[in-house]
Order: C-alpha cells, then sequence, then structure tokens
C-alpha cells in the first residue's frame, strides 16, 4: 500500500485554510486506498502529529516530523505562503529523498513571489500590470498619483491586498501589506472580468488545463479580497462563459505560465481578461484544495472528481520521482 504523508498548517496568515485542504486531502486518500500519516506545523513553526506535538521547539519536532517523512512513499504538503508554498517544503522533501506532491524548490519559489512572477511573464509574452515595487522602509516617501491596488509580494489568500483610492488609503493599504511582508507591490487598477485556470501535470509528464472559472464579487470595489474569498459572497461559474478564442488564449497562457515556472501536480493561474486581452494576476503553485475550492471545481467540470484528482496528484509526483531516479542511474552508469 501506498503511504502518503499529508502536511498542513504553517505559519502563514493561510494556516486555517491549508488545514481545511490538507483535512479534505487526508480523508479523499484515504478513501481512494492509499496509507495516509498527517503532519500539522503550528503557528510558531512546531511539528504535530495526530497524537499532539512532536517536540517543543521547531527544531526537535522537525527531528520527529523527518521520522515520519522517511516511511513515506510520497509527501503532499497543502501548506499555503511562506515556509510551504514557496519551496521551503519541497526542499525538506528533497533533501530528505522523498518524492513530494506538486511544484518543486524553483517552482514554489518564483510562484510565491508576485515580482519575480511578474518578471518571467513579460519574458513569455503575458501582459501584467505596470507595478513598481517598494520596500517597508520606503512607505513614507510614496505619493499618491491615481487608484492603485497595494499586495504583499509573498502572501496568499489575497491578505494584506487592499485598494487604495486616496492619499490616506494608500498609507494606510502599504501599512497594512507590510503586516505580511517587507517588499510591497503597488499595481495599477486592471477592470476586467476575473478568470482562473486550472492546469495538471500527470503521470508521464502530459498537461492540461481544466474549463476556466470565473469569479464575479459582490463587492462594492470589485476587489476579490480575504473578505470575499470566504464569506460566501463570491459567485464562482465553471465554466465561464467565454468565446472559443477567449478560451483558447487563456487556456495556452496558462500552460505558458505553468512550463516557464516549471510547475508540476497542479497549479492554478489567475487572469483578469479585459477588453484588451488578458493580463496575468497571480501563480498559485499549491491552491487551495478542498473539495469546495476553486481547482477541484474546475477539474469537477472536466469530469474529474476529488478523489480522483488527489490521486492523480500523486501518482503524478511518483512517477516524475521514479523517472528522475531512473535519469540519474543512467547518468552514473555513462560516468
Amino acid at each position: 500500500m501506498i503511504r502518503v504523508v499529508v502536511i498542513g498548517g504553517g505559519q502563514s496568515a493561510e494556516h486555517e485554510v491549508s488545514l481545511a485542504g490538507a483535512a479534505g486531502v487526508a480523508a479523499a486518500l484515504r478513501e481512494s486506498g492509499f496509507a495516509v500519516d498527517e503532519l500539522t506545523i503550528e503557528r510558531d513553526g512546531c511539528w504535530a502529529g495526530t497524537a499532539g506535538l512532536l517536540a517543543d521547539s521547531p527544531a526537535r519536532s522537525l527531528q520527529g516530523a523527518l521520522a515520519v517523512l522517511a516511511g513515506a512513499d510520497a509527501v503532499f504538503p497543502v501548506v499555503h505562503g511562506p515556509l510551504g508554498e514557496d519551496g521551503a517544503l519541497a526542499a525538506l522533501c528533497g533533501l530528505a529523498g522523498v518524492p513530494v506532491v506538486g511544484s518543486g524548490v524553483r517552482g514554489g519559489a518564483i510562484g510565491m513571489d508576485k515580482w519575480a512572477t511578474k518578471l518571467v511573464a513579460e519574458a513569455v509574452g503575458i501582459r501584467t500590470a505596470r507595478a513598481r515595487l517598494i520596500g517597508r522602509a520606503d512607505i513614507g516617501e510614496v505619493e499618491f498619483e491615481e487608484p492603485v491596488v497595494v499586495k504583499p509580494v509573498a502572501e496568499g489568500s489575497s491578505f494584506g491586498v487592499s485598494l487604495a483610492t486616496d492619499a490616506a488609503q494608500l498609507q494606510d493599504a502599504l501599512r497594512l501589506a507590510a503586516r505580511y511582508d517587507d517588499r510591497i507591490l503597488i499595481e495599477e487598477v486592471v477592470r476586467g472580468r476575473e478568470i482562473d485556470v486550472a492546469v495538471l501535470r500527470e503521470a508521464g509528464g502530459v498537461r492540461w488545463a481544466a474549463p476556466p472559472l470565473e469569479i464575479r464579487t459582490a463587492s462594492d470595489a470589485g476587489l476579490f479580497d480575504t473578505t470575499a474569498k470566504y464569506d460566501g459572497s463570491a459567485n464562482f461559474i465553471v465554466p465561464a462563459d467565454l468565446t472559443r478564442g477567449q478560451r483558447s488564449a487563456v487556456t495556452t497562457a496558462a500552460l505558458r505560465m505553468f512550463d516557464a515556472l516549471g510547475c508540476a501536480g497542479v497549479a492554478r493561474v489567475d487572469f483578469f481578461l479585459t477588453d484588451d486581452g488578458l493580463v496575468l494576476n497571480e501563480v498559485n503553485t499549491m491552491p487551495g484544495l478542498t473539495a469546495q475550492s476553486q481547482v477541484p471545481r474546475m477539474f469537477a467540470a472536466a469530469g474529474i472528481e476529488y478523489g480522483e484528482l488527489v490521486t492523480r496528484m500523486v501518482r503524478s509526483a511518483l512517477a516524475e520521482a521514479g523517472a528522475a531516479a531512473a535519469a540519474r542511474a543512467r547518468a552514473q552508469a555513462r560516468a
């Protein structure tokens, strides 16, 4: 029986979101016939198992967690944000020699960094919102020029994201973003439909996109912020009502970003569809994974139910690890 360790929690603002996703993934994998162990990273960095904390400090508890990882055939880290989705857990699994579900260190690190993601997007011909990057120390020097969206560079679930329409709001928005990151993005406001695309890389390397999803929010500002994400007010429409040309364009762009970042497993690529074409918003290399989250909804529209989706993600990770091991063996044989 294949044994999978599912990791949830983490030290980011998305801790509770991660716990819900990890619980859903663990239950679905058990129903699909996998043996599952669960680990939780507490807010203070200590690791816990189902029986409680593994030790009283992050370092000592990590020793206990590594013992659990050592018995795994694969690790499924459902941890969002810094010290999780940003490649940190992929690096830990790589050092431990255990296959990891989802993107590796490079894809996770670049995808988590909204500024770096912009640079990659522009290099492969995908438009992004005009933006400038500032540091926390520069907040007091920023002058208001036009309505902008302010974001922490490396945070998820729209934590720390706000719209500023005057000078006072701008300073409030910058201070809020600085609570989550010492690097801050100030972006032009993009007016358009919010279209998300989920991409899956299957065992064997084939990757494909599920039917796109459109987000419609009741927010007066039209901003899909943290509140709108989780208060049930947003309306998810899947498949999105797109022309054949629009669907082709958004799917092609999503696949191009997936490949450019070196993603694996599942990633969600978010766009604005404007009168002038597509504008990339961001890429999530470990998106929300409860059964009600956007990515499972998109794959359900393609006939891939939740349990099948997470099963395919595990099998993809195992296949990629096997292929990598075979390539290393061939290289050593030639040496």
